[in-house]
């Protein structure tokens, strides 16, 4: 009895792994099974989408209308320099900004209120605390803050939005 017991325990244990192997397998092809199904869709969806905007692309250019004009540039020169007292020491800022503008006559038209600009700009330039203005955000927040200062006296004495962007071509602290 003990001899017909043994062969019984070998097979059952033998049977126990080959399940688990079974398991594995199949667990292992499922996942790749989703991993193939989420990349397959995932390409569908895009080249979709990727032949939707080259439709659309098109569309304008066939119909004669063009995206955007060239960007046109004007430098102020002199650059700015402002002063700053930052704790007891005073502190010296100098920009050198260019207008970014689409329409050259709108920029043109706002030349003739040059100084009405640069004084603007001065005026916003030492109004700055200097601690803020030796981190990127801070010299992007006053980009933008002189970008928004341009285009209000843009759109008052011309009537247009003319300047686009104000971009810093070179600031320096010290």
């Amino acid at each position: 009895m003990a001899k017909k017991d043994a062969p019984q325990d070998s097979a059952g244990a033998e049977a126990k792994p080959a399940g688990k192997l079974k398991l594995i397998i199949l667990i292992a092809v499922a996942l790749l099974l989703a991993v193939g199904l989420s990349v397959g869709g995932t390409w569908f969806l895009l080249s979709k989408d990727a032949a939707g905007t080259e439709v659309d692309a098109q569309a304008p250019a066939e119909a004669g209308v063009p995206d955007k004009l060239p960007a046109i540039y004007e430098e102020l020169a002199p650059a700015f320099v402002v002063n700053f007292d930052y704790k007891g020491r005073p502190r010296y800022m100098q920009v050198s900004v260019a207008l970014m503008a689409r329409d050259s006559a709108a920029l043109e038209a706002l030349k003739v209120h040059m100084p009405v600009l640069r004084n603007r700009l001065v005026m916003l330039f030492s109004s700055q605390d200097f601690e803020a203005l030796t981190t990127p955000v801070g010299m992007e927040m006053l980009r933008q803050q002189a970008t928004s200062s341009v285009q209000e006296l843009a759109q008052k004495e011309t009537g247009k939005l003319a300047v686009e962007q104000v971009l810093f071509t070179n600031l320096v602290l010290q």
